[in-house]
């Protein structure tokens, strides 16, 4: 039986920003009981739901330093799902309504709670043979397992594995502030440790100490060794090739199923489609004030409105869009000049383009549902869910060739009659356009073979089932 630590700082169903908390809360039921006990811990914020509160199950409490300074640490455990979870509980770190309060306060916080997950082991009574990491808020982790916990008897051997979701969030600050906050020794404020241009990096610490690394696909985990995506880092990256895999995501098939979805208009499988998908574009188009006719094809767009995701380029090229015969649908906030850009779209041909510039889980299950295609044209995405999301629920994916867009969405050929979805290679709005529109003249001219491109995305499967087992490999090499 090999026993597994998730550190994380957010995990559904407790508290989500973005699609980390997804994989710290879906991936742990996949593994196979019989082989693996998975258990997870997070901190106990103070905004996380009344009812989950009240079924927390108080363990103990004790004191720890924190470099020059003694700190509460509360230990609480919940049972979800037939997943254990532990909450770290400390008032000064973790009230408020948000998890993250932005530089430099994140910085003993998440000190702190990489620290407390690993000084609560022996009193929890559980000994990990691997703790798995995530993102640059666990970056410390196994840093401070090299630097003090290896020397006891208990810790002694305990594997560590961190997870880069998104490389470009590292959690750096200047040297002082962090010795400071660590306790950590100059030893470990080197060039080939924490050391990151004159500053210090808790991600850094993590991807040098870890005994592996995974990031959320194969091609970013190629990407970020290259300087272009490798945000600083990409020569640590390339060091550590051997350590390092890509697995891509998955998502809750249970919670994304055309078939059973709560939210959506009319239910469909792979089989129905042809007759019943076309009912959700209705639907939506009634509710949202758009031309009413199953036969114009929707564009469906959910994100956060960021260059990040190419919205640039959509900016480019919006008017020409709109020219074309098709509607376009928007949920998401980010930046402004986005924002009112859509808005003003919306304003000008309210009969084709809806702006939505707030977030809804139900809407956006409406919007996968309706959509004939789902636009991803992203500068870069080191896994991206959106488009599993659209493969799920037959919306055909047209993305950017990179990252997990790259990994997951096989580009249509029409002359061997395969691919789930289109693609285009550089990041370029004529280019981008280009796709759009070959992919408007396939759903119009050839509705037989846009249909079999729906069938063969609908047959995909992302689910958290084949990414858990390349998890499986990877922590059986391990231990």
């Amino acid at each position: 039986m090999k026993r597994i630590l998730f550190v994380a700082s957010e995990c559904v169903p407790f508290l989500k920003t973005g699609g980390l908390a997804d994989v710290v809360g879906s991936l742990p039921k996949y593994f196979p009981k019989e082989y693996f006990d998975v258990r997870v811990v997070m901190p106990k914020y103070s905004g996380i739901r009344e009812e989950f509160k009240n079924q927390m199950q108080f363990i103990t409490n004790f004191y720890m330093d924190l470099n020059w300074r003694q700190q509460y640490v509360g230990v609480f455990k919940l049972e979800h799902n037939g997943i254990t979870f532990y909450f770290i509980d400390n008032e000064e770190h973790f009230s408020g309504d948000k998890p993250y309060a932005g530089m430099p306060w994140d910085l003993e916080k998440f000190a702190f709670f990489s620290k407390a997950s690993l000084s609560i082991l022996p009193v929890i009574g559980f000994r990990p043979d691997i703790i798995h990491c995530h993102d640059w808020q666990t970056g410390l982790v196994p840093v401070y397992l090299h630097e003090r916990f290896q020397g006891s008897e208990f810790y002694r051997g305990i594997k560590s594995v961190m997870t880069i979701h998104n490389l470009k969030f590292q959690g750096v600050w200047d040297i002082k502030t962090i010795k400071s906050i660590t306790g950590l020794s100059d030893y470990y404020f080197t060039p080939d440790k924490l050391e990151f241009k004159k500053d210090a990096n808790y991600l850094k610490g993590g991807l040098v100490y870890a005994d592996a690394i995974t990031t959320v696909s194969r091609t970013y985990a190629e990407e970020i060794k290259t300087p272009f995506y490798g945000e600083g880092l990409d020569g640590l990256m390339r060091a550590r090739t051997n350590d390092l895999r890509g697995i891509v995501n998955g998502i809750d098939y249970d919670e994304y199923n055309p078939e059973t979805d709560e939210f959506i208009y009319k239910h469909y499988n792979a089989k129905t489609f042809r007759k019943e998908k076309s009912k959700n574009k209705t639907g939506l188009q009634q509710d949202l004030g758009l031309d009413v006719d199953p036969k114009t094809m929707m564009i469906g767009i959910v994100s956060r409105l960021t260059d990040q995701k190419g919205f640039d380029l959509i900016a480019y090229m919006m008017e020409e869009m709109c020219q074309d015969g098709i509607q376009l649908v928007v949920l998401g906030t980010g930046d402004p000049k986005y924002e009112n850009m859509f808005r003003h779209y919306a304003w000008k041909y309210d009969k084709k383009v809806s702006a939505n510039i707030y977030y809804s889980e139900a809407m956006s299950h409406k919007i996968y549902a309706a959509a004939d295609a789902f636009l991803m044209p992203s500068l870069f995405e080191p896994c991206g869910l959106s488009q599993l999301m659209s493969l799920r629920y037959g919306t055909v994916p047209i993305v950017r060739e990179t990252g997990g867009l790259k990994d997951t969405v096989q580009p249509y050929n029409e002359y061997e009659g395969t691919g789930t979805g289109f693609s285009f290679a550089n990041y370029n709005a004529h280019e981008m356009l280009g796709t759009i529109r070959y992919a408007e003249r396939i759903y119009y001219d050839r509705k037989r073979e846009w249909n079999k491109i729906v069938d063969r995305g609908m047959a995909q499967d992302y689910s958290w089932a084949s990414s858990a087992k390349q998890y499986e490999e990877l922590y059986n090499w391990l231990a």
